[in-house]
């Protein structure tokens, strides 16, 4: 399992290099002038220029894109904002830990309501239950979250009251970001969970457990539930890597600085080291995550555990047959 884990760490070296290039050459082409940003609308052609000088963007691509990997990659140095002057791994540290809880909320979420929904849906298949938990899954996966979060805000914070519009404090302030966020995991969950039991159900050790008298729930949990694991886990995963992408958006519209704002900022304001940065960072992040849901796979199936350690699951006339 070790190997395993080292390899998998290893791989995320040529990853993590071909988002920074890929980062780096957009922002490289993209249109707009740092320089002209910083200095206003009134600033002179020279003092555009001379700004353009020390920042170094007068260069070329290769020169700027070498800078950048060895100022990121050999001496892990990611630079200041434009803007703001702060270094960014100071300002990421502090933004970073408020999108990863948002992601994992909007992922939580979406098993701890959409795999129920899709283990009733399957049991109960062609019922008025089956109909209602897809038509749930349908609308959570049709609606957009900036919208459904515009409504939640005047529905529970401007209309009633209950719930803050906006702002980082109490778990209070998570509830509408969450809500939000998570209808789309929660039909992602819905509909892969329906579909997984629904292939259980048809085993044929589903159906030798129930000529034995087993009690249905017992079915459901003990036999059926855990061998329809691998895809729920497997969509927990792409959950989160797709929360970390639309928390930007919740972010911005209920003003939680995150990684989202912090972001959105920079674009406007062509702060491409942060840009660059953040890139960097969020795709770290969604590699560790790819690896964890590998790991929970070995842990949910011995088959794959024997496939990573590189054991033999049976042994046959002193054959060994590896799963």
């Amino acid at each position: 399992m070790a190997r395993y884990i080292l390899r998998r760490l290893f791989w995320m070296i040529p990853i993590i290099l071909g988002v920074s290039l890929l980062v780096f050459t957009l922002m490289y082409f993209c249109p707009g002038d740092p320089a002209r940003i910083i200095l206003g609308q009134g600033a002179t052609q020279a003092e555009i220029e001379s700004l353009r000088e020390t920042m170094g963007l007068n260069k070329g691509f290769f020169p700027r894109l070498g800078e950048f990997l060895v100022n990121t990659f050999i001496r892990f140095d990611l630079g200041s904002s434009y803007i703001s002057k702060a270094p960014i791994v100071t300002e990421i540290a502090a933004r970073l830990p408020q999108t990863l809880i948002i992601a994992t909320l909007f992922m939580l979420t979406g098993v701890i309501v959409g795999v129920p929904l899709g283990i009733a849906a399957a049991v109960k298949q062609d019922s008025i239950v089956d109909r209602i938990c897809m038509v749930i899954a349908m609308l959570g996966a049709s609606v957009p979250n900036f919208w459904l979060a515009l409504l939640l805000v005047l529905l529970f914070a401007v209309n009633l009251g209950w719930l803050p519009a906006m702002g980082m404090g109490g778990i209070e302030y998570y509830i509408l970001p969450t809500l939000a966020g998570a209808m789309g995991c929660i039909a992602v969950q819905a509909r892969q969970s329906r579909s997984s039991m629904l292939e259980v159900i048809r085993s044929d050790y589903v159906t030798t457990a129930r000529s034995k008298g087993v009690s249905m729930r017992n079915i459901i949990f003990k036999h059926e539930l855990p061998n329809a694991l691998i895809p729920v886990i497997t969509c927990a995963g792409n959950d989160f890597g797709n929360s970390l992408g639309g928390a930007l958006i919740i972010e911005q519209i209920f003003a939680i600085t995150g990684m989202g704002q912090y972001m959105v900022q920079a674009v406007f304001n062509r702060d491409y080291p942060v840009i660059q940065a953040s890139a960097i960072f969020l795709a770290i992040a969604f590699s560790l995550i790819m690896l964890v849901i590998d790991l929970l796979y070995a842990f949910v199936d011995p088959r794959i555990k024997a496939q990573y350690e590189g054991k033999p699951l049976f042994k046959r006339s002193g054959k060994k047959v590896t799963a």
